[in-house]
């Protein structure tokens, strides 16, 4: 893996902490929570240190796409409820309760979901309660599949927290996110495949490789029609089919305008004119 960057103390250090760990390689950053003692729970701090990392990254030319995964054993176990829950209620303020909850917010669900640069969860363990709304949030999702998902919550008293029941609702069909938001069972790798949570899931010893490759492949790719591709079809989802077609075609003319590469006119000029390009059949040379 590229060389990896953590806190320093002078005015160079980057943004991210010691709860969060950022390595670069062939324009891929590997975005890794760092709480593995505490099976990467998102605590305050961590929260507030992701906010910070989104925003550099989202500036940084050594990173194209975005690999979100996590250190030691787990992705992350969802939220920190000790920090993030007893402490804060425990101090009685209201002003600190709401910046905590507007962290979290920010960076799992709000920036993350449409970031401007590929995303790519790398579950590599443990992804309970909270960790469904980041990991739903990223564009795409490769798991060991022997990782281990649930939705805790209902074994506490109470309903899932958050945005998670929506973030489920965005992406698995809604027989199996009731079953198991109402059983509160756990479930593998595989079954998140099966039910669409993540795109594929593979062997622990080639879950890195995979999710390489798959990073690789996205971070050669047009970044400026990469983003209008992967925003239209998020924020289109929600829109009646005739505000959809206005949108989308605003998005295709504003990726135009935007394209340094003129990738379209690349692109038509080599299937059209030289022929060197057939789709399905590989992928148009980018100048």
């Amino acid at each position: 893996m590229g060389s990896a960057v953590g806190a320093a103390s002078d005015d160079t250090s980057p943004p991210w902490g010691d709860t969060v760990l950022v390595e670069f390689e062939d324009g891929i950053a590997w975005v890794r929570l760092n709480r593995p003692d505490k099976r990467n729970a998102m605590n305050p701090r961590l929260n507030e240190e992701m906010v910070r990392t989104l925003d550099a990254l989202e500036h940084d030319e050594r990173c194209r796409v975005l690999v979100l995964t996590g250190a030691g054993e787990a992705w992350t176990a969802g939220m920190d409820l000790q920090e993030y829950f007893r402490d804060v209620d425990a101090t009685g303020d209201l002003a600190l309760q709401n910046r905590v909850r507007r962290d979290a917010a920010q960076w799992q669900w709000r920036r993350l979901s449409t970031y401007p640069k590929p995303t790519i969860a790398m579950v590599n363990g443990w992804c309970f309660g909270g960790a469904f709304t980041p990991l739903v949030a990223c564009d795409l999702a490769i798991a060991d599949e022997d990782a281990r998902f649930g939705l805790s919550e209902i074994n506490w008293g109470i309903p899932p927290g958050g945005v998670v029941s929506r973030a489920l609702a965005a992406v698995v069909p809604q027989r199996d996110a009731l079953y198991h938001i109402m059983t509160g069972e756990t479930f593998d790798g595989r079954a998140a495949a099966r039910m669409r949570l993540v795109n594929e899931a593979v062997a622990a010893a080639d879950l890195h490789e995979r999710t390489r490759e798959l990073a690789a492949r996205l971070a050669a790719m047009n970044p400026v029609v990469l983003r209008a591709a992967k925003i239209g079809y998020k924020l289109a989802a929600e829109m009646p089919w005739d505000q959809a077609e206005d949108y989308l075609y605003a998005k295709l003319e504003q990726s135009q305008f935007l394209d340094p590469e003129q990738g379209r006119s690349q692109g038509l000029e080599q299937f059209l004119d030289a022929k060197s390009f057939r789709p399905g059949l590989g992928h148009y040379t980018r100048d």
